[in-house]
């Protein structure tokens, strides 16, 4: 049950960062950035192509980077367990570089598309997102591929029997933080913009607004915290896989955790977030007794896809507005009249 619970945790906390930054693209915004995975797989980007260089170049190991990072795993994860301060450095450098890509990257992957109208949009991120996925798996130089890179243990300093506890606590520090952040950034004049942009972009340009712009702003921001997602993930397996970063997984999730939650509210991305990890993580213990209870007539794999997927049109049919309805934002002056 401690393992259980403790997977819950590193699991909420991670989809937890990538549903904050959906919700500031779809839920205030109205960008339906089907691409999300991409962000994620920024992320991963920045720790197994980037740090891992990086590192190679410090500690002087040569060669191919599918090589060269086992070496650099071992050797860093030598240094750590010695030197603990090395991991925190370690771990804010791979935060920093992928938060600054994912920013670049959301920025970049939005312009041909910015002007279109949502549905078009939600179309063209998803297959930017596609491609982009198709290019790291079958392409070794980048993340190795569909061969994988190692990554360091930032906590290699904790003993192994220790490390789960120690990184789901790290992990849903770091989520909740950003959760902080992002509540108060919204709830400034950027936030009351961004939900007038996603009620009537039209409006927003008459006031003198670049409704381009804006979108790229927001979606620099959101990929930027997405990508944390995909460098804690990947320093929490400790190596990196193109094909763990997949849409449905990293997008299509997401999408109906918000919306389960209730969109352009953060009250409501936690309880979707929450909710969702619990039945996902049970389901994933329990699958093989729940087929053999329900006399399933297919593999026990496809369960989780089913179950999310009736839920998903259920959420969509009868309570739309989620679990959280979205409430207006109460500034001072809107406070004073209520009171």
């Amino acid at each position: 049950m401690e393992h259980i619970l403790l997977n819950i945790l590193i699991w909420f906390g991670l989809y937890l960062i990538v549903c904050v930054s959906l919700n500031i693209e779809y839920g205030f915004a109205g960008i339906p950035n089907f691409g999300r995975a991409f962000a994620v797989l920024v992320g991963a980007f920045a720790v197994g192509g980037i740090v891992n260089r990086i590192l190679m170049l410090i500690l002087g190991v040569s060669g191919e980077l599918v090589e060269g990072s086992s070496a650099v795993k071992g050797a860093t994860n030598e240094i750590i367990s010695q030197h603990p301060a090395v991991g925190i450095l370690v771990l804010i450098l791979c935060l920093i570089i992928a938060a600054a890509l994912g920013a670049f990257s959301g920025a970049l992957f939005i312009l041909p598309s910015a002007k279109l109208s949502e549905y078009y949009l939600a179309m063209t991120l998803l297959a930017i997102s596609e491609v982009m996925f198709m290019v790291g798996y079958y392409n070794p130089d980048i993340i190795g591929g569909y061969y994988g890179v190692s990554t360091p243990d930032v906590i290699a300093f904790i003993p192994g029997e220790h490390r789960l506890e120690a990184f789901s606590l790290m992990t849903l520090a770091i989520a909740f933080f950003i959760y902080f952040l992002v509540c108060r950034m919204l709830n400034t004049p950027y936030g009351r913009l961004l939900r007038a942009m996603r009620e009537d972009d039209a409006v927003v340009e008459a006031y003198g607004k670049n409704v381009m712009m804006l979108r790229i702003k927001t979606c620099a921001v959101g990929s930027a915290i997405a990508s944390l997602s995909g460098a804690l993930y990947s320093l929490y397996a400790t190596n990196v896989i193109a094909s763990s970063f997949n849409r449905a997984e990293w997008a299509f999730y997401p999408f109906l955790m918000i919306i389960l939650g209730g969109l352009g509210n953060n009250r409501g991305v936690v309880a979707g977030v929450l909710s969702f990890v619990l039945v996902k993580v049970l389901l994933s213990v329990y699958k093989w007794e729940l087929t053999e209870v329900l006399h399933l007539p297919f593999e026990a794999v496809w369960l989780e896809y089913i179950i999310f997927g009736i839920l998903m049109l259920l959420v969509l049919m009868y309570k739309p507005e989620g679990l959280i309805k979205e409430k207006p934002i109460m500034t001072e002056p809107i406070k004073s009249k209520v009171r």
